[in-house]
């Protein structure tokens, strides 16, 4: 089984995100960077499938040079290979994007190798746009299953199982390899890189590919941050006058 997983370098923030004065882009002066938690799933479920069935997992991300620090920690959690499809500075859309990497694939797969599975992280951390995997998958003639937090590999059928959660139910699709997918968060619990995987990590060669970029098709305006949510108190009263107001509140909730 050869797997490529498509990660992106996303600005790492516990809490909201800054913004240049114009509005143009995420302030990064003062952020550092990482993968996204759907992507880290999808590298842990990489490494996975090849610890259980043989090949090799292979990392591709689109972005600048100072992306390879984010192919290198994928390299520490026990990926196999790491390709670089570099872009400049600039950030690129998602049409632009999903073309590169579409790029990036036939460009490696000309040179003999050919990938069973194509994971994505069901949508970036940053942007949200949920529609790279699926163009690259089209663009590749892949089927792909969306939303996904569960899968069971049958190699020697040349078919997949996966499995997402709706609110009705668990969904099951069965898909014929190779195929793409796009996962969510939960899909396992990604191993924390251990000192020998960050050793290796560092001494792998990360192939660069620069392809011809396109133009996309999806212009930014501006970025705005959400307002803040605040919580309010409200004093329902003092001491015993206070009892018919919480019995009030309490029968709104449904408790009594």
């Amino acid at each position: 089984m050869d797997v490529l997983v498509c990660v992106k370098r996303v600005p790492a923030t516990g809490a909201s995100i800054p913004l240049t004065e114009d509005g143009a882009d995420v302030d990064t002066r003062h952020l550092g960077f990482t993968i996204g938690p759907h992507e880290e799933c999808a590298v842990e479920e990489a490494v996975r499938v090849v610890e259980q069935f043989g090949g090799s997992a292979t990392v591709l991300t689109v972005g600048p040079p100072d992306s390879d620090e984010q192919l290198r920690y994928a390299l520490s959690m026990g990926a196999d290979h790491a390709v670089l499809v570099e872009t400049g500075p600039q950030e690129i859309d998602p049409q632009a994007t999903a073309s590169a990497i579409t790029h990036a694939i036939r460009l490696i797969e000309s040179e003999g190798s050919r990938f069973d599975l194509i994971m994505f992280g069901n949508e970036s951390a940053d942007a949200g746009n949920y529609q790279v995997g699926i163009r690259v998958a089209c663009a590749l003639g892949l089927p792909i299953v969306g939303g996904v937090k569960g899968i069971d590999v049958e190699p020697e059928a040349r078919r997949a199982l996966m499995r997402r959660e709706t609110s009705e139910g668990i969904e099951v699709y069965e898909v014929p390899l190779p195929t793409a997918v796009a996962v969510r968060e939960g899909l396992n619990l990604p191993r924390y890189p251990s000192i020998k995987g960050r050793l290796r990590a560092k001494k792998t060669q990360v192939r660069t590919i620069r392809p011809d970029l396109v133009a996309g098709g999806l212009r930014k305006v501006r970025l705005r941050t959400p307002p803040d949510r605040t919580r309010e108190t409200v004093v329902l009263g003092h001491g015993p006058e206070a009892a018919p107001r919480v019995v009030d509140v309490l029968a709104e909730l449904g408790v009594v």
